[in-house]
Parts: C-alpha cells; sequence; structure tokens
C-alpha cells in the first residue's frame, strides 16, 4: 500500500491561515464591534431640545459683513458724504429730505401718500375726504422721527410711539418685552457697521414681533436712524428715495445684504443729486429776487428750499403774510421761471421750485 505525502505551502495570502504575531485586522473588517455612535438609531424620549440664542443670527450678518465689505465701504463714504453736507448746508435741507423719503417709503408700504397731501398734513393739519387719516398719521410719525429727536436705541417703545395697554393680561406678551428682546440683538451687534446693523434690524423686525401695526414704514425708519447713527448732519440715511429695492426681504443675510447695500447708493446719490439742485436753484432766486423789497420774496425763497410742494394757504400760514402778497409773489417768481404750478389747477394750487 502506497502512503500519500502531504505537503504544506507557504501560501501567505491565504486569509484563512493565521499565526501568533500577525497585524491586527483592518477595523472595517471586525464585523462584530458595534457601529459608529452617530448611526444609532435615537431612543430617546420626546422632549423641548434647547434652541439657538436669538444672538446667534449676529455670526450670519458678521460673515456677510465680510463677504460685501468692499461695498460696504463705498456705501459708507457716500453717507458719510452727505452728512457733511447736511453739517454745512442749511436746516431746510434736512426738512426737505425727510419728506421726500417719507412720501417715498410710504409708497413702499402701501399707504400711498402723495408729496402734496403730506405737505398739507404736516404744515395745516388738512387733509381731503379721500385721504387715509390713518396713512396721512404713519407718514407723519415718520416725517417727525426723520427730521429729529431721540433714536430708536435709547427707548425703542417710546421712539414707535407704542405702549402696552394698562389692563394687559398677566397671560399676554408685553410690546415692551418684545421691543427689549429686538433691542438686546441690536446691543449684541455693537462690532458690526451701523449700516450693517440697520440692515439686520430691518430683516428681524418681524421675527421679533414688532410688525403688527404699519409694521414696514415703522421697520424702515428705525433702520434708517441706526444706519445714520455715527453721524452728526445727516439724521437719516435715505432708504426710498429712487426706489425701495434695498428693502427687499429675500434671500439669505448676504443677498439681503447686497440689496441693501444697493438701494442705499442709489438713494445716497439721489438725495445728493436733489440737494445739488436745490442749492443752485436757491442761489439763483436769490440773485433774481435781490431787487424786491419786503420780507415776503426772502421767506418765500427759504419755504421753497425747504418744502418740495408749496401752496397759497401753506405760505401765509407759515410766513405771517397776507394771502395777496403771498399771491402775487407766486405769481412773479412763476413768470420769472423759478417756481412751477403742478396741479394745473384753478383752485389749491400748488407750487415747487423749477430745479
Amino acid at each position: 500500500m502506497k502512503t500519500q505525502a502531504f505537503s504544506f505551502t507557504d501560501d501567505f495570502n491565504n486569509p484563512l491561515i493565521t499565526i501568533e504575531g500577525d497585524e491586527e485586522a483592518r477595523e472595517e473588517d471586525l464585523w462584530f464591534l458595534p457601529g459608529p455612535l452617530e448611526e444609532e438609531p435615537d431612543d430617546l424620549p420626546p422632549g423641548t431640545r434647547a434652541e439657538p440664542p436669538d444672538t446667534a443670527v449676529i455670526e450670519d450678518w458678521t460673515k456677510a459683513e465680510g463677504v460685501h465689505a468692499a461695498r460696504l465701504a463705498r456705501v459708507a463714504g457716500r453717507l458719510g458724504a452727505l452728512d457733511d453736507r447736511l453739517l454745512r448746508g442749511p436746516e431746510g435741507w434736512r426738512h426737505r429730505l425727510a419728506l421726500i423719503e417719507a412720501a417715498d417709503l410710504s409708497w413702499f408700504a402701501g399707504d400711498r401718500v402723495s408729496s402734496d397731501r403730506l405737505a398739507l398734513w404736516i404744515s395745516m393739519r388738512l387733509s381731503g375726504a379721500q385721504d387715509d387719516p390713518n396713512a396721512l398719521a404713519r407718514v407723519g410719525w415718520a416725517v417727525r422721527r426723520l427730521t429729529g429727536g431721540p433714536g430708536p436705541k435709547a427707548d425703542l417703545a417710546a421712539f414707535l410711539d407704542r405702549r402696552d395697554p394698562e389692563t394687559i393680561e398677566d397671560s399676554a406678551e408685553r410690546f415692551e418685552d418684545r421691543a427689549g428682546g429686538w433691542l438686546d440683538v441690536m446691543t449684541a451687534a455693537a462690532e458690526l457697521h451701523p449700516i450693517t446693523r440697520a440692515c439686520m434690524g430691518f430683516h428681524l423686525w418681524s421675527l421679533a414681533g414688532l410688525g403688527q401695526h404699519s409694521d414696514q414704514i415703522e421697520a424702515a425708519v428705525t433702520a434708517s436712524r441706526i444706519a445714520a447713527s455715527d453721524g452728526r448732519g445727516a439724521i437719516f440715511a435715505p432708504l426710498a428715495m429712487g426706489g425701495a429695492g434695498g428693502l427687499r426681504a429675500s434671500g439669505l443675510p448676504p443677498e439681503r445684504l447686497a440689496h441693501w447695500l444697493d438701494g442705499l447708493n442709489v438713494a445716497i446719490l439721489t438725495a445728493m443729486r436733489h440737494l445739488d439742485d436745490i442749492e443752485a436753484w436757491a442761489t439763483r432766486a436769490e440773485a433774481m429776487t435781490a431787487m424786491l423789497s419786503g420780507k415776503t420774496p426772502r421767506a418765500l425763497r427759504q419755504m421753497l428750499t425747504e418744502w418740495p410742494l408749496v401752496s397759497a394757504p401753506m405760505a401765509e400760514a407759515m410766513t405771517g403774510a397776507s394771502r395777496a402778497a403771498v399771491q402775487r409773489n407766486l405769481t412773479w417768481l412763476e413768470n420769472k421761471s423759478l417756481v412751477q404750478e403742478v396741479t394745473g389747477q384753478g383752485r389749491f394750487r400748488m407750487w415747487r421750485a423749477a430745479i
């Protein structure tokens, strides 16, 4: 009987052959170990989860500011030029720009208050049967806040003329608490540029629960005051002049800040061109009316510099001159092409500087 020989081969590639001292197997081959922790199902009972703090949104706006740093610098420089221009100019320029901005904001918000109706309401509290008294009150508030007074950072509720009723229920959310929460976020964002901080505050307005009444005008006026908070001549930064594209509420913070800067840039350039025109008109009107006697021509010239539109009753009430003297001087100015009548009516006529 022939015996069969057994032979042992040195097959080191065979995974079944293991000897003591071999290298440890790869981690992924160890099938018997538990999987990664993040792949395990969440077996915890449902409950309240910790929400991010209100100030967490500041980080997003900080990144957006870094993305648009160069554009922000250009817009801030133009706003500084407007501030210097208004600081050296007559007081009437600020009032004129505030009236134009408030009227443009009313169209953006849907109130559609025209410049002539606004002028009559602000100067004499006159309104027509077709005018919405609530809309006039909102735009009148905007004019007051754009022409002076303390800013929103000290007391937002006082700035907005909104207070909680004395008989508010204990379970109801108080307006002062919502306003305080918004101010806390704005205070925490003190490192941001005022223009960026104003944009953030405008877009957080409704989220903070402040948008119950005329929220668009209130939010825009508040933001315009914050954007110009470092200035001395410009009380507000124009936002709606030349269009309200900067007030678009769409996209993430970088996109919103880009729209904000573009809209602010257009509005500032529009305001600067308007000041150039009114300054040139005032120089021309002063030279042409130097031959006229009395105080009425000078008072009318100053009033037309301060107000975009003027009526005879307005001029009579604000200059102290008689109706006949006002009408006579307005007719003279119109004949000299210094003013233009804009209504085309025989009654309730309105004039503006021919710029």
